[in-house]
């Protein structure tokens, strides 16, 4: 493993989601996207004796590393692991008998993971592989076979709703043109130099590779991120013990929108009419606020963390507390 590759398994922000999520002996927490159990085996240790830590991942791989890393604790702690979806929280807590407001903590880092970005699923540009980008390869359609079927309207869409590409429509007309011409996209290399094809070189982005907002589009797309993102947070919000805390992680726009949409909505909010500023809230008298913003702006990594973990530079990370 490159030097690089570790850095991608150094849990993010790692201070703060402790300081604000402040787990004690007995608590029972819920980590969302386990991954590698980073943040989870530091609140584990926080638990004991006699916590709960409840662990989700989509991906079976994280799981099994997962459930490794959190061995030492059985003993010390009840720790329940399940191989699911954002959208089967309630399901699995009420599997195990769980009381309706029965999470103290809750944690979720949204977004691919250490172990994706790692393994061969044709996540990252930095490697030539087959374009998979399934979080749970058990299902699913893969990257190769949504490029192969859909048509020029569907891809173009994808690329800008859920990767803000500007170029979007011309990288879906090409995608089409190679298709006619019985050419395949088979890797995330032949991807990417089609990309770079497409879009102005005076165009491209300087700080990200040209195709990275492309590989967004087509991943979230593909694992329905946005619309996990929010089931698990309206069921997160709904499941909290008055006093409770959900911490999110989120590493682009749309999942920090979805973050922070949703907790000013809870906590009695929403966004300023058109014309006033994004950042100016309103109080909304319909419903009784249930959250309580404990993050008025999103916590960054500090220069530091940055230079020891480049995957930090982008996350942000919002916290919420529930009162009532």
């Amino acid at each position: 493993m490159t030097a690089e590759q570790e850095s991608y398994h150094i849990p993010v922000l790692m201070d703060e989601v402790l300081e604000y999520l402040h787990p004690q002996p007995g608590e029972t927490f819920l980590d969302l996207t386990l991954g590698g159990a980073g943040h989870s085996s530091a609140i584990a240790k926080r638990l004991i004796p006699n916590g709960v830590l409840i662990g989700t991942d989509r991906d079976r791989e994280a799981i099994e590393v997962a459930k490794k890393r959190l061995a030492p604790f059985q003993n010390s702690l009840h720790i329940i692991i399940h191989h699911s979806a954002f959208n089967e929280i309630d399901f699995i807590l009420n599997a195990e008998q769980l009381p309706e407001r029965c999470l103290d903590g809750v944690l979720l880092d949204a977004g691919v993971s250490s172990h994706q970005l790692d393994a061969p699923r044709g996540f990252s540009l930095k490697r030539d592989e087959f374009l998979d980008m399934r979080m749970d390869t058990s299902q699913g359609m893969t990257a190769q076979e949504f490029l192969a079927t859909a048509d020029e309207q569907e891809i173009a869409r994808v690329l800008w709703e859920h990767g803000e590409e500007r170029f979007s429509r011309k990288i879906a007309q090409a995608v089409v043109a190679l298709r006619k011409r019985g050419e395949a996209l088979n890797t995330t290399g032949q991807l990417a130099r089609l990309v770079e094809q497409v879009i102005p070189r005076a165009a491209q982005p300087k700080e990200i590779h040209a195709a990275t907002r492309t590989f967004q589009g087509i991943r979230i797309h593909l694992n329905s991120e946005i619309d996990q993102l929010q089931a698990a947070l309206d069921v997160v919000i709904r499941r909290l013990k008055p006093g409770g805390r959900c911490a999110c992680i989120s590493f682009h726009s749309l999942e920090d929108r979805v973050v922070k949409q949703t907790f000013a909505k809870a906590a009695g909010r929403t966004p300023s009419p058109p014309g006033s500023s994004p950042a100016i809230f309103r109080v909304e008298v319909q419903e009784e606020p249930t959250l309580r913003l404990l993050t008025k702006k999103p916590i960054m990594a500090t220069p530091e963390e940055v230079g020891r973990n480049p995957r930090a530079r982008s996350a942000k990370l919002r916290v919420a507390q529930c009162i009532s």
